[in-house]
């Protein structure tokens, strides 16, 4: 766009506000100037120029305040590409893809590591070997298979860490650490939790099967990162994983934090790179067809196993290789300044280039507007997940810990089929004089024959099978030995709870699989360290932008607003749902069965309910209530204890019928004797009435001592009882989850020893068969 020609000048006074209306008249000096149109305001709204174009406002708006408003960028973090000289901007581009090369062919030992890595996981359908290949088979038939050892490891870890860190409910909860809390603050933040676990499983429905494969290249190689952005396409804050291949950093870097170069590279469909030009996010501008991606030995070796190729006959069908770069620059027009003067340090960027072109298509800020005073720090936005912290930048996985072990059992494995093989399909040698036949290949089936000329020698004369020894059984034990190895070392050998008695302590069961899991807990640990820290970024990106936290939730818990999102933000704290101190399954259920068994020993310094809720959480029950009886229901007594009580009712009635009987014969002896001459019965002596009810007193107060006798050991039975009932419970319990433990352990060994059984019946037949 141009700017006004110098010439062009307005008479009158520079203040027209206080002058009232007047005519302006523009006077041309000379050919070739440029002509302004105005608005009754005396905005310049149109421009003639003097070589025929124009210059014209689209929105109504004066053309010098869009001029003006193209020297500073709308926000912090726009792009500053576009203000940036192309000289500068090709500078930049060059001296960045330079850095970014040097830093890949520093890697390429890591890399072809990776790639032999990814062979070693048997992942790919491998035939027998043909003669003459140079693949390691070079005799026909002999084996390829590979040891499962790595493939086992990996694949166990990754189910581990997905049943932990991934929960179906959520993989995130609140932590609130003030001393004091209203029901409000506690609504708003069970509110905060609940709506963040639907953003994470129903919003954002990439989050889970993102990261449980970052899960799987974690185990493997080591070392898996986090990107956690805004993103423009999608609209709302996203955490993707980076796969270690594709972020380079500068081989002196140990960490993310003193790297000095780190380079994400994406490939990204023309579309999308289209997509993010329309919304102002890539600079607009012609780019030239994209180049074939030469893959490194890694890509080659995912794309093998895979079975697909890397390259793309058709140009338009290729993706654009595009390098994200975050580094620290010192761009012209914007250098920084400390207390007014231009210090020359290089601050943190973000820029985007186009390999292909190799165009810069974007240059952002990468640190906050500073504080007075305050230096520029970069922003975090990339999480590294660690499995075993290493020597340098990239870390130890299952691939460096039972790389070689899984290289020699492959060895020895082949070495075992080969030999079998060969001992059931031997070779021969045969002699000349016998050998005028049309081939010397002898392929008999079952139950037939082959002819063979032997020039009259005797058969075993002309031919003789070469000696091939049968499959070693110190080898096999050697295999066993190192699987054996392998397996501790790296974290997947099986823990022997379900060995011995069945009334084991719990302690000495929680130290064995402890133990056992002492490698995991450790991996666990750093899991969930880097996790909370993938949850802080996520809470910062969504402090920037908080309205794309609700805007999509059909059915939110709270009608949320930008005051109470941030209020919940500063509240409270998002942590991961993932227990630090329990790495798997069988560890909870272990901490139950001891916390079951405190319980029984002491149950009066116990809460049954609140121990019985925690276990059947454990188990995995998420609403252990609808197990639970009413509150009114839980202390009503038993239906035997009721019984007693009856019974003892009828007791004091009859014990009440006989004190009134006893009551009324002594009314009846207290009345005065009959006089003499009047006929009547013969009447009893009042002392042997006296004594009669004062039997029948004492008949009742032993039945009312007997009743309450049997009503107490009614009550004590039913105590015994119940007490009884519930040590049954525990104990039937703690068995099952042996027995699940144990049976997961037999299943286990019973596939080991069928192999070992299938390799012996083998040995068996071939021995029976000499």
């Amino acid at each position: 766009m141009s700017g006004l020609n110098p010439n062009i000048r307005i008479l009158g006074d520079s203040q027209p506000d206080e002058l009232g209306d007047m005519d302006v008249q523009i006077e041309q000096d000379g050919e070739g100037v440029d002509v302004p149109e105005m608005d009754e305001n005396g905005a310049i709204l149109k421009i003639d120029h003097g070589d025929g174009s124009i210059t014209l406002s689209l929105d109504g708006k004066p053309i010098a305040d869009a001029e003006d408003a193209e020297g500073q960028p709308e926000g912090w973090f726009d792009n500053l590409s576009s203000k940036i000289d192309d000289s500068e901007l090709a500078r930049i581009a060059e001296d960045l893809l330079r850095g970014v090369a040097d830093d890949l062919e520093s890697r390429t030992e890591w890399i072809d590591d990776r790639a032999q890595g990814i062979k070693l996981l048997g992942l790919k359908i491998e035939i027998p070997g043909l003669q003459g290949t140079g693949d390691g088979a070079p005799i026909e038939g002999m084996s390829k298979v590979r040891h499962p050892l790595l493939q086992e490891a990996v694949l166990r870890f990754q189910a581990n860490a997905r049943s932990e860190l991934l929960p179906t409910d959520g993989p995130v909860k609140i932590r609130d650490d003030a001393n004091g809390t209203t029901t409000q603050r506690d609504d708003l933040a069970n509110a905060f939790e609940k709506d963040m676990n639907h953003f994470l499983t129903a919003t954002a429905r990439e989050y889970y099967p993102d990261t449980d494969r970052m899960l799987l290249l974690l185990g493997f190689g080591g070392t898996s990162f986090k990107k956690v952005f805004f993103c423009p396409l999608r609209n709302r804050p996203a955490s993707d994983s980076v796969d270690a291949d594709n972020l380079i950093v500068n081989n002196s870097a140990t960490d993310l934090s003193t790297a000095m170069r780190i380079t994400h590279r994406v490939m990204l469909k023309p579309s999308t790179v289209k997509r993010l030009q329309i919304l102002g996010v890539y600079r607009d501008i012609d780019l030239s067809t994209p180049m074939e991606v030469m893959p490194d030995a890694a890509a080659e070796a995912k794309a093998s196993q895979q079975g697909i190729t890397t390259t793309s006959a058709n140009p338009e069908d290729r993706d654009r290789e595009i390098y994200e770069i975050y580094c620290e620059l010192d761009i012209k027009k914007f250098e920084h300044k400390f207390k007014g003067k231009v210090t020359g340090l290089e601050i943190p960027y973000r820029v985007t280039i186009d390999v292909s072109s190799r165009e810069i298509l974007s240059i952002t800020r990468n640190y906050d507007q500073p504080d007075n005073g305050m230096l520029p720090e970069a922003r975090t936005t990339f999480v590294k997940y660690t499995f075993v912290p290493g020597l340098g930048f990239y870390d130890i996985g299952l691939l460096h810990i039972l790389g070689n072990t899984t290289n020699a059992i492959t060895a020895a494995w082949r070495e075992l089929l080969d030999a079998g093989m060969y001992a059931n399909f031997p070779g021969f040698l045969i002699s000349d004089v016998g050998a005028r036949q049309n081939t010397n290949i002898f392929r008999v089936p079952p139950g037939g024959g082959a002819q063979v000329k032997t020039g009259g020698q005797k058969i075993g004369d002309a031919i003789m099978p070469l000696p091939y020894k049968e499959p070693s059984g110190a080898l096999m034990s050697l295999v066993e030995n190192m699987s054996q190895t392998g397996m501790r070392v790296g974290g997947t050998s099986e823990a022997q709870v379900g060995e011995g008695r069945a009334d084991a302590p719990v302690g000495t069961t929680l130290a064995m699989i402890e133990q056992a899991t002492k490698i995991m807990n450790a991996v666990h640990k750093r899991m969930h360290s880097a996790q909370a820290e993938e949850f802080s970024l996520l809470v910062q990106c969504f402090r920037e932008h908080p309205e794309s936290f609700w805007e999509r939730n059909r059915k939110p818990t709270i009608v949320w607003n930008e005051e109470l999102f941030l209020q919940a933000l500063t509240d409270v704290e998002l942590v991961p749902q993932a227990d630090p101190n329990t790495s798997s399954h069988s560890q909870r259920l272990m901490k139950v069965m001891a916390l079951k068994q405190l319980q029984s020993a002491n149950p009066s310094l116990y809460d049954e309910i609140a121990i019985d809720k925690a276990a059947l959480r454990a188990i995995g029950w998420s609403n252990p209530e609808q197990f639970l009886k009413p509150e009114d229901q839980r202390n009503q007594p038993s239906p035997e204890l009721l019984k007693g009580m009856e019974d003892l009712k009828i007791d004091h009635q009859r014990a009440d019928a006989d004190t009134m009987r006893a009551q009324a014969a002594m009314i009846k002896a207290q009345q005065p004797a009959t006089p003499t001459g009047v006929a009547g019965p013969a009447g009893k002596d009042p002392q042997e009435l006296q004594i009669k009810m004062m039997a029948e007193q004492n008949k009742a107060k032993q039945m009312e001592l007997s009743a309450r006798r049997d009503m107490a050991n009614d009550e004590n039975r039913d105590l015994d009882r119940e007490k009884d009932l519930q040590a049954k419970q525990m104990d039937m319990d703690r068995d099952q989850m042996n027995d699940a433990v144990r049976m997961q352990h037999e299943r286990d060994m019973q596939q080991r020893d069928h192999a070992a059984d299938a390799v012996k019946l083998a040995m068996q037949v071939q021995r029976g068969k000499k």
